[in-house]
């Protein structure tokens, strides 16, 4: 049997301030059990999208700073100024060459936006639709 998807997990300096600012540029909230007491602010966040609509992330706390580039990163579908205007910072603007940004959160963690468009929908295997 396959592996399937859980989880991402972001290593951060800050866990609370990056789980916040990254449920400011995707609309998530932090997760929570309804009857329990919070978690300690050392324990890793939670970060969920309100309707389900994407993947938890988790933010766990690290020592280390971020060192080199990313291996894993964010692909979003979003307004550039609006991302800067939170605090991330201009990595590369698209040109001919790219049709995205490249931007990095307020860790350095690097992520490209995307220009929102009219979602498309492509035939997959067996007539899914994508």
């Amino acid at each position: 049997m396959p592996a399937r998807f859980k989880d991402l997990v972001v290593d951060a300096n800050d866990h609370q301030a990056l789980a916040d600012w990254w449920c400011a540029a995707l609309g998530y909230e932090r997760r929570r059990t309804l009857g329990q007491p919070p978690r300690p602010p050392e324990w890793p966040v939670a970060v969920h999208h309100p309707r389900d609509a994407g993947p938890v992330i988790w933010f766990n706390p690290v020592p280390e700073r971020k060192t080199s580039k990313n291996r894993v990163h964010f692909d979003v579908w979003g307004d550039t100024e609006e991302m800067l205007a939170l605090g991330a910072t201009l990595v590369r603007r698209r040109d001919e060459r790219f049709e995205w940004d490249i931007l990095a959160d307020p860790e350095g963690n690097e992520f490209c936006v995307f220009t929102p468009q009219r979602e498309t929908r492509f035939p997959g295997p067996a007539g899914i639709v994508r």
